[in-house]
C-alpha cells in the first residue's frame, strides 16, 4: 500500500532545565542580554504578583483566583513576541502576556475580586478579556483572524487554552475553520499536564497535542514552555507566518502547573508530591536566571534589588485595588441593554432601594 499522508512534529528548545544552551545560534532578540533581562524581570514580577494574589484570596480579600505559577515563560514569551496591533484572546491565567501588553496588576485583581471594571483594562483595546469558559476563545480568535484577512490587515489573532481545552469541540471547530480559510491565527496550547484533576493521558492517545493541527491542514509545533527563548522564538516564527498570509500555526507549550488549578482546588488530592517537586526543579525562572548569571548579565545583588522592586510595585497595585471601592449596585443593569426592559427597570429600582436601606 502507498502512503497518502505523513507528518512530523518539531520540538524547539534553547535552554535546558540547568540553563545551558542546547543549540546555537540564538535568535536575534536573545543575543541581546538586555532583552533577556527585560523578560526575566517581567517573569519575576508575575511570580511576585501571583504570590500576593493567593495571599489576598486566602485572607478573604479576593475571590477565586487562578495561579500562573510555573507558566511564566510561556506567558511572557507570548506577549513579548506579539505586536500591539495583534489581538490577544487569553483564558484566565495569562498575566505575563497581559502585563507585557499593558494590563495593570490591579485590574487583574479587580476582575478576580468580582468587579467587572477590571475588564476595562489598560493595553490594546482590541484584546479580549479573561475567558473562563473552556476553549471558546479559539472561536473568537478565528473570527477576528477572518476579519483581519478580509480587511487585508497584517495582523494576527493569538489564542491560548490549556491541554483540557483540546478535548472541547470548540478547539477542533476553530482549527478546521482556520485551516480551511488559511487564517492569520496562532493557537497556543499551554500543556501543563492536568485539566484540573484529569491527567493528559486520560484525554488523548496522541503522542503530542501539536499533531492535532494536522487534521486542520496546517503546522503544529511543540516547544519547551519553560524556556522563554524558545517560546518567544516559536511565537515570532508563527506570527510572521500568519501576518504574511501563510496561514495558522498550533503551538503546544510543554510546562507544568506547580500550583493548584485555582484557589478552589486542592491538587494534593490527585497529584503525587514527587511529581510536583520534580517540576519545581525544572521551572522557568531558574533556568533563565542561571543562563543570565552564566553570561554575566545578572548577579545576586541585582536579584535582591529586583525582588524588592517587584514587591513594592505589587504592593502599590494592591493598594489601588483596595482603594477602588465597590461598584454601585446599578452597574449590573447598566451595560446589558441600550433601553432596559420593563422588568429590569423594576428590578433596578428595587436594588437601589435595597442598597439605600442597608448601606
Amino acid at each position: 500500500m502507498k502512503t497518502v499522508a505523513a507528518f512530523e512534529i518539531k520540538f524547539r528548545q534553547y535552554l535546558d532545565p540547568q540553563g545551558k544552551l542546547t543549540q546555537k545560534p540564538l535568535p536575534r532578540f536573545a543575543q541581546d542580554p538586555g532583552e533577556l533581562v527585560k523578560m526575566y524581570r517581567m517573569m519575576s514580577l508575575v511570580r511576585v504578583f501571583d504570590t500576593k494574589a493567593i495571599a489576598l484570596q486566602r485572607t478573604g480579600q479576593l475571590g477565586t483566583y487562578a495561579s500562573s505559577l510555573g507558566h511564566e515563560a510561556t506567558h511572557v514569551g507570548i506577549g513579548a513576541a506579539m505586536k500591539p496591533e495583534d489581538a490577544f484572546f487569553p483564558m484566565y491565567r495569562e498575566y505575563g502576556a497581559q502585563f507585557w501588553r499593558g494590563v495593570q496588576p490591579h485590574e487583574v485583581l479587580l476582575f478576580w475580586g468580582g468587579d467587572e471594571r477590571g475588564n476595562v483594562f489598560s493595553g490594546p483595546k482590541h484584546d479580549f478579556s479573561w475567558c473562563v469558559p473552556i476553549a471558546t476563545q479559539y472561536h473568537h480568535a478565528a473570527g477576528a483572524a477572518l476579519a483581519f484577512k478580509l480587511r487585508r490587515e497584517k495582523r494576527a489573532a493569538v489564542a491560548v487554552i490549556g491541554d483540557g481545552g483540546t478535548s472541547q469541540g470548540d478547539f477542533y471547530e476553530s482549527l478546521n475553520a482556520a485551516g480551511a480559510y488559511q487564517l492569520p491565527a496562532v493557537f497556543v496550547v499551554t500543556n501543563n499536564k492536568w485539566a484540573i484533576s484529569v491527567p493528559l493521558a486520560a484525554q488523548t492517545a496522541c503522542e503530542t497535542l501539536a499533531q492535532k493541527a494536522v487534521a486542520g491542514g496546517f503546522e503544529g509545533v511543540q516547544v519547551d514552555g519553560n524556556d522563554i527563548i524558545a517560546v518567544r522564538d516559536t511565537m515570532e516564527y508563527a506570527l510572521d507566518k500568519a501576518r504574511s498570509g501563510k496561514g495558522p500555526t498550533l503551538i503546544e507549550a510543554l510546562t507544568y502547573r506547580i500550583s493548584d488549578h485555582t484557589t478552589a482546588d486542592d491538587a494534593t488530592r490527585y497529584r503525587g508530591k514527587d511529581e510536583v517537586e520534580d517540576a519545581k526543579r525544572k521551572e522557568p525562572l531558574i533556568r533563565i536566571r542561571k543562563y543570565l548569571m552564566d553570561i554575566d548579565a545578572w548577579d545576586q545583588k541585582k536579584e535582591e534589588q529586583l525582588v524588592a522592586e517587584c514587591a513594592a510595585q505589587i504592593d502599590a497595585e494592591v493598594k489601588l485595588y483596595k482603594d477602588t471601592g465597590k461598584p454601585p449596585v446599578t452597574s449590573m443593569f447598566d451595560h446589558m441593554f441600550a433601553n432596559l426592559p420593563e422588568s429590569l427597570v423594576e428590578q433596578r429600582a428595587a436594588a437601589i432601594a435595597e442598597e439605600e436601606q442597608h448601606g
